[in-house]
């Protein structure tokens, strides 16, 4: 997976500038959903027609906020939604978004670390993994973890980002043309992983792999530019050495609030991203 993927969900947050970067994850992630709110409808009704029957029981591996639990139990509405997550500050903010939302009743979370254990006994009949399954230490175990935990007939879904989203028109109006480009070709390490070979080895029979384009166009909404501030400012902070003093100037200026170059300025603001999520059923 790329560097710069979002979801870093099983850092272990401890104090000082560790708990202020999962400050910054969480806002990350709960923008992601907002911005991306059509492809996560579409993603949860694209399961929907693949599930054999309503699922009852559903599990989301590496839960974060809830992006995905959240979207879960707004798509099925008789299910029960459990989150696993290591940071106690992404399970609570799970949980004060369920309970604003009214789903504290179908939606909790569990602190587990899925590097360890399997967090619990118990049948669900839909296992969800969106950009968590990679920063797994043996994947292939929480593989089967997942297949053990799914009755027969039951759908795994895993998601991966092909590559971080982009946001920024190619020329600025000022610096060199391009700077975002040079941004990924600098922090995108390689491709996405397939895990099609590993999802076979622990048993699973993979029913489809389906690729989303996310394409948003502008004009966007104001949590679009927070989006895109938050995010370069995420991929900022590891650029030091790493680009020239211009390009290192040139993005400073963008993520500045209030100036005449500041993203939340940007006329030309668009998302694009792909993410590809494979969808196999334990037989």
């Amino acid at each position: 997976m790329n560097t710069t993927d979002t979801h870093a969900a099983h850092a272990h947050h401890g104090h000082g500038g560790a708990d202020a970067d999962a400050a910054v994850m969480a806002e990350v992630l709960e923008l992601d959903a907002e911005v991306l709110a059509a492809y996560l409808s579409e993603l949860t009704a694209w399961l929907d027609e693949l599930s054999d029957r309503e699922p009852g029981r559903i599990l989301d591996l590496g839960s974060g906020t809830g992006t995905g639990a959240i979207a879960l139990a707004r798509r099925f509405t008789q299910a029960d939604v459990t989150g696993v997550d290591l940071s106690p500050h992404m399970l609570h903010r799970l949980s004060k978004k369920a309970s604003a939302l009214g789903l504290a009743d179908r939606v909790r979370g569990l602190q587990a670390d899925l590097n360890e254990d399997w967090p619990e006994s118990g049948t669900y009949d839909l296992v969800w993994a969106a950009s968590s399954l990679h920063h797994m230490a043996d994947p292939d175990r929480v593989l089967a973890g997942a297949f053990d935990a799914l009755r027969p007939g039951g759908l795994l879904a895993v998601t991966e980002m092909d590559f971080f989203p982009r946001f920024l028109p190619d020329d600025l109006g000022m610096g060199r043309p391009g700077l975002e480009a040079r941004v990924h070709a600098t922090l995108n390490q390689g491709p996405a992983v397939d895990w099609t070979d590993h999802l076979a080895r622990a048993g699973f029979v993979l029913d489809t792999k389906r690729l989303f384009t996310i394409d948003l166009p502008a004009p966007l909404p104001a949590a679009a530019a927070r989006y895109a501030q938050v995010c370069l400012g995420r991929m900022r902070s590891r650029l030091d050495g790493q680009l020239s003093a211009e390009d290192l100037a040139t993005l400073d200026t963008v993520l500045a609030d209030g100036g005449p170059h500041s993203i939340q300025r940007c006329e030309d603001l668009t998302v694009r991203t792909t993410r590809i999520t494979w969808a196999a059923r334990r037989p």
